[in-house]
């Protein structure tokens, strides 16, 4: 209890602050909070107690109904679906795919494998092959080899010396000529018009290029140079007018109000219903636990007592003292019934056994649990009498009969 007294308190409202709450407001937003906060629970709660209800019934239907509706409709499929469907898929689709594997085997592959490889395989192979073989090794290439030695002794000196006066010719009637003509006429003319050509037409060009067109073009670059610069300063300037003005006008006001109401409203409806929403969470949590008190000690309760203290007695003794009594009687009367129809049955089929004997006849049956005894024969005979014992097959032997006597 000392150790209690002597204990520090706990900050005020340090455990109640929301998630974003920031100090230092002003005595305006505490004002302004605790009615917000008020009105938002006022309008949450129904929504967070809805909520709750629902939620609730959700799970009390997913676990009665749902889940087992979702076990038999899967139950269902099962049986209705999925065992045909692969009874029908291992029992019919399976065996007739096989069947229809073989037959096109059958139909498209083995007759054209056979006729590759029964007719044009041996077709090709001793038809064109061997022929063809035979021909280039005792016809083409003893005929390549005459004509290889044709070639080269009797066309390549002829040829060489028609390349070497062809030669000649062609070097004395056109290249000498031509070389001449380039050398003493072409060469020098083609000179003297590079000489006219650089001297009366480049040398004039570069001088204007140099000394009259270069200043013109610097010239007009300067001017276009400034025209461009001063307009860019006119818009720049210009611009940063339009710019101060649209940020004076118009977005210094809505930084502003989004800083100073904005924001603290935004901020304080959104604390507001964090706030709400758990406390409407504490209070649907609390009407839930009561009313379930309600139910389980007013109505569970009641219903248990009765159930345990009347209903089972009255049951047990209802069922010692009627039902069990009635149950026997029921069960020594379905056995007698039971009994009445098998020997009712069993008289009628013997009676039809009998009225077909006699209308028909047939060989004589013997009465039930009355064995049969064959036909006896008597030794050293082959007939048969109904009458006597049947005797052994084959004498006992003398000493056996006498140590029986």
């Amino acid at each position: 209890m000392e150790q209690g007294k002597h204990r520090a308190p706990a900050e005020y409202g340090a455990h109640q602050a929301p998630a974003h709450y920031e100090g230092g407001d002003g005595c305006l937003t505490t004002l302004i909070r605790i009615p917000v906060r008020i009105v938002v629970l006022l309008v949450v709660l129904p929504v967070r107690m809805l909520w709750d209800a629902l939620v609730v019934t959700a799970r009390a239907a997913e676990r009665v109904l749902l889940r087992p509706l979702g076990r038999a409709l899967a139950w269902l499929f099962d049986v209705l679906v999925a065992v045909p469907a692969r009874w029908l898929w291992r029992y019919v689709c399976v065996p007739l795919g096989h069947a229809l594997v073989w037959l096109a085997r059958a139909v498209f592959v083995w007759p054209w494998v056979a006729l590759w490889r029964y007719v044009v395989v041996p077709v090709v192979r001793y038809g064109i092959v061997l022929p063809l073989q035979w021909a280039y090794a005792h016809l083409l290439t003893p005929l390549g080899h005459g004509l290889r030695w044709v070639n080269r002794e009797v066309l390549v000196p002829v040829v060489r010396w028609l390349g070497t006066g062809l030669k000649w010719l062609l070097a004395v009637v056109l290249v000498l000529p031509v070389v001449l003509l380039w050398r003493y006429v072409l060469v020098p003319v083609g000179l003297a018009v590079a000489w006219l050509v650089r001297y009366l037409i480049v040398v004039p060009l570069v001088w204007t290029y140099r000394n009259v067109l270069t200043p013109v073009g610097h010239g007009i670059a300067w001017a276009l140079d400034l025209l461009i610069r001063g307009i860019e300063v006119f818009f720049r300037g210009l611009g940063i007018a339009l710019r101060w003005l649209v940020v004076t006008l118009l977005v210094a006001p809505v930084v502003l109000v989004y800083r100073h109401v904005l924001t603290p409203v935004g901020r304080e409806v959104a604390a507001a219903l964090g706030v709400a929403w758990r406390v409407a969470g504490f209070v649907s949590r609390a009407v839930g636990r009561g009313i379930a008190w309600f139910a389980r000690n007013l109505i569970a309760a009641p219903v248990r007592w009765a159930y345990r203290t009347v209903c089972v007695p009255v049951g047990h003794a209802v069922r010692g003292a009627v039902l069990v009594p009635v149950g026997r009687g029921l069960r020594a009367v379905g056995r007698t019934a039971r009994q009445t129809l098998r020997a009712a049955r069993e008289t009628i089929r013997q009676a039809r056994r009998d009225a077909w004997r006699a209308l028909v006849g047939g060989p004589a049956e013997h009465e039930p649990g009355e064995l049969g005894s064959p036909l006896a024969r008597t030794l050293g005979s082959a007939t048969t009498v109904p009458s006597a014992v049947p005797g052994p097959e084959i004498s006992p032997l003398p000493e056996k009969s006498a140590q029986q006597g």
